[in-house]
């Protein structure tokens, strides 16, 4: 195995016994970079010089005892998770790159825990998309099948960590922005409670959150990254959950069918439904629930997004906002049709999906769905439904949970015939984001899955 591929955990392990320097692990990173960076154009504003001065750094720790919890470890964070002198262009030409004057809070969380932050990963136009599809970036592939999307709007994260980019990858959800992905790339991607790792730049249903091959890494990121932040009014203190679960007499919520949006594709029932028999063998009980919400709700959530998104691009100068994703342009033109009453309605339904959610929460522990209703599509399509006045019919598994702050984490649940990945979502009460990836965990351990691609 190459050393790109070791997990975290295996490395820092492999650190502290002295079988492995940070500085060879960085270097193996690089060169799978440049191997497979030309097909796939996962990352931003890499930086080689940079990490393998901070690896030698590294390195001189584990020498001297003073390694922290993620020493040597390579990570990537999202173009739109600023960190210090790097341009944070938001997927779009229409930005001025103006270098950001310091970290936001979880990269300098990251690297106080010692991690070797060696480059930024994509994101689409204003992160308003499910795929890879940017004026600023070049196209996100996705490495199972470089014709498919890779996802969104945590695009190059995925890509990144399904290839090999290293262990641990950070991306942002107010969608479903890192579940979908996610799930689309056979990775563990967690969205988890509101405030638990601090934005920064908080706005309603924005979460922070770690993607990586294994729920043991992710679990390590988020401990590290976690936690208050003066710069974040809504963040919280570090939770005291546990990286456990007890499953015999799990309640588990089967949501097959969202009731709004795209058809669910029966390979992908099939795939969920499977991960459910596998927690019922281990004594859960599993029961099926109707759809949680409601076509009202989620046109409304669009009627508010667009209006927020409209607001933001009137405010542009005429020559960089006709720079701006012509989609993007044309879903937001609709905007000026809507009243003050329309938009006031499109903010209760936001509420209207959180009550929703903590409704099923009162009689269950785990809400179990799909994480999409399709496979990946193919990746010059902006939106799966190719069609800007139909924006999210692909997100109604993941964005209530963004609206009622619930964490949710996605786990590989199988593949296509195409061999693409499917991705199954775990839901579970506010403040146990650790039991969701636990319960990924074990999910992991009982799953026979495929090599990871190599593009070869």
């Amino acid at each position: 195995m190459s050393l790109a591929d070791l997990t975290a955990t295996e490395l820092l392990a492999k650190y502290r016994d002295g079988s492995l320097s940070p500085v060879e692990v960085i270097a193996d990173v690089l060169d799978r970079v440049s191997a497979l960076e030309p097909q796939l154009c996962a990352l931003y504003a890499l930086d080689p010089d940079g990490a393998r001065a901070a690896a030698h750094e590294s390195e001189q720790r584990w020498r001297n005892g003073t390694a922290g919890a993620l020493d040597g470890v390579p990570v990537t964070v999202k173009e739109n998770i600023a960190t210090r002198g790097t341009p944070v262009p938001q997927g779009t030409a229409a930005t001025m790159l103006v270098p950001a004057a310091e970290d936001a809070p979880a990269a300098a969380r990251l690297r106080a825990a010692g991690a070797v932050i060696f480059s930024k990963t994509t994101m689409p136009e204003y992160g308003m998309l499910s795929s890879g599809v940017s004026t600023f970036h070049r196209l996100t592939r996705n490495p199972w099948d470089v014709s498919k999307t890779a996802g969104g709007s945590s695009a190059g994260a995925a890509a990144a960590a399904a290839a090999g980019y290293g262990p641990i990858h950070v991306g942002t959800d107010i969608g479903g922005s890192i579940r979908l992905p996610a799930g689309w790339c056979g990775l563990v991607g967690l969205k988890p409670t509101h405030g638990r790792i601090a934005v920064g730049t908080p706005y309603a249903g924005r979460a922070i959150g770690p993607l990586a091959r294994t729920a043991d890494d992710a679990a390590l990121a988020l401990t590290v990254m976690q936690g208050y932040d003066p710069r974040d009014h809504t963040s919280i203190p570090p939770a005291s959950d546990v990286f456990d679960v007890q499953l015999k007499g799990l309640r588990v919520a089967l949501l097959l069918d969202a009731g709004v949006g795209l058809p669910v594709d029966p390979e992908i029932t099939a795939a969920v439904s499977s991960t459910a028999s596998v927690l019922e063998q281990a004594g859960a009980i599993i029961d099926p629930i109707p759809p949680v919400i409601t076509r009202e709700m989620l046109d409304g959530l669009d009627r508010f997004w667009r209006i927020r998104s409209a607001t933001d691009i009137a405010a542009l100068p005429e020559e960089r906002r006709a720079k701006v994703l012509p989609q993007i342009r044309q879903w937001v033109a609709t905007a000026a049709d809507l009243t003050a009453s329309d938009v006031f309605h499109g903010y209760t339904q936001m509420s209207a999906m959180a009550s929703a959610v903590t409704e099923v929460f009162k009689h269950y522990d785990v809400i179990l769905s799909p994480v999409a209703p399709i496979t990946a599509f193919p990746a010059e399509l902006a939106y799966p439904t190719d069609d800007p006045a139909k924006p999210f019919e692909h997100i109604a598994f993941t964005v209530p949970y963004n609206m009622s702050h619930h964490p949710a984490t996605t786990v590989n649940a199988g593949y296509s015939t195409a061999g693409l990945p499917i991705g199954a979502q775990l839901a579970v009460p506010h403040h146990q984001d650790l039991q969701a990836l636990a319960l990924a965990a074990y999910l992991q351990s009982r799953s026979a899955r495929q090599p990871w691609p190599t593009l070869a």
